[in-house]
């Protein structure tokens, strides 16, 4: 009989999610393009800069240095200036992003084994940017001072060091973007689509109808808990698909264990959503209280930036974020073929949260109950 009625409540939860078009529509669309537009869009890489070069040396190494810059996919167009005027406009009206000047005398002390000055200029307004490409501008400049023939008497005399990039070679940034994604863009759907239940049911008066039912407390709770999971796994599928048959993703661990952590990760994420579906009266306290997790969650979860780099009061708040260790996971099953050790090691937190959140989420339905 207790199968009966949690099937029962299983198609009733899966049909009011899906029977409307639109409901389907939103489950699907929003997600997939999410999917495409974050790992285009959310990138830390810059590209198509437009440069401008004073050339007062017009020398042999100042030649070397602009066509270098030029052949560089970083920067779009690289102009040439005639004074220091037309560089300052340049850079006032945003046509370029940054200026190089060369020294009347560079190639004349590159040859003399002098040092030879660079004057770089770049956009204050656009800090972020400009602080990126000056780096690139002085990894070219390293690269052709190494080629010059006190670069190449110096790199006699020292050991030469060669950076050596494991598991993302080439450094392709949707390589690490698009198994984010995976975490992220399931944490948003799977609290959205819980937190909306208990609240939905309340706006219609369903709810009342659920508490007089023969239902039990735990098989209310599970039967909240399977059809959110399933359509996690659903769209955690999909994300696996794109990543590896759009994106060129490599998957280099093992999906049995990928989508048995997931299972935890999506019971803990469900456990949030029923936590805050049990709190809220209406839909729209519901969404605010998504958004109210969803943000921190986000920012505290190593997605944008690592965890090591936040303030040490700050980093002990992350242990309650599931998204911090399913990163962790996606992102080594998916580069790194991380062992079992590491995925149980980091599946065990995701237990525990789903256990307490869970737990809260029963007592404010027997509460209910009652």
């Amino acid at each position: 009989m207790w199968w009966t009625r949690l099937k029962a409540l299983i198609i009733k939860e899966l049909l009011a999610v899906l029977r409307d078009p639109k409901g389907r529509a939103i489950l699907i669309g929003p997600p997939i393009i999410q999917l495409l537009v974050f790992s285009y869009a959310a990138t830390l890489e810059v590209r198509n800069v437009d440069l401008i070069v004073l050339d007062r040396d017009t020398g042999h190494w100042s030649q070397e240095l602009v066509q270098q810059i030029g052949g560089s996919p970083t920067f779009r167009t690289v102009t040439r200036a005639s004074s220091p005027a037309e560089v300052r406009l340049a850079i006032d009206t945003q046509r370029v992003l940054a200026a190089l000047e060369i020294g009347p005398t560079f190639s004349r002390d590159i040859e003399a084994g002098r040092t030879a000055e660079v004057q770089v200029i770049l956009d204050g307004r656009r800090s972020n940017a400009s602080q990126i490409v000056a780096g690139y501008l002085s990894q070219i400049v390293g690269m052709l001072a190494s080629e010059t023939p006190a670069g190449k008497r110096a790199a006699s005399d020292v050991v030469r060091v060669e950076a050596r990039n494991w598991f993302n070679p080439n450094l392709t940034y949707q390589w690490f973007m698009v198994p984010n994604l995976v975490a992220s863009i399931a944490l948003l759907i799977g609290l959205i689509v819980t937190a909306l239940s208990v609240a939905r049911e309340r706006e219609l008066g369903t709810f009342d109808q659920l508490i007089v039912s023969p239902l039990r407390t735990h098989e209310i709770l599970i039967g909240k808990l399977i059809p959110p999971m399933m359509i996690g796994l659903f769209h955690i599928t999909v994300y696996i698909l794109a990543a590896v048959f759009i994106f060129g993703v490599p998957l280099r661990g093992s999906l049995i264990l990928l989508y048995g952590s997931a299972i935890f990760y999506l019971a803990s994420v469900v456990g949030l959503g029923l936590f805050i579906s049990a709190l809220s009266m209406t839909q729209q306290q519901a969404i605010l209280g998504v958004f109210l997790f969803m943000v921190p969650a986000m920012l505290l979860s190593g997605f944008a930036t690592p965890i090591e780099n936040m303030p040490s009061w700050l980093q002990p708040i992350t242990l309650i974020n599931p998204l911090r260790y399913f990163l962790v996971i996606v992102k080594g099953v998916f580069l790194k073929d991380i062992p079992l050790a590491e995925v149980v090691h980091q599946t065990l937190p995701l237990c525990m949260i789903a256990v307490v959140t869970l737990s809260a989420a029963s007592w404010l339905f027997r509460s209910r109950l009652e």
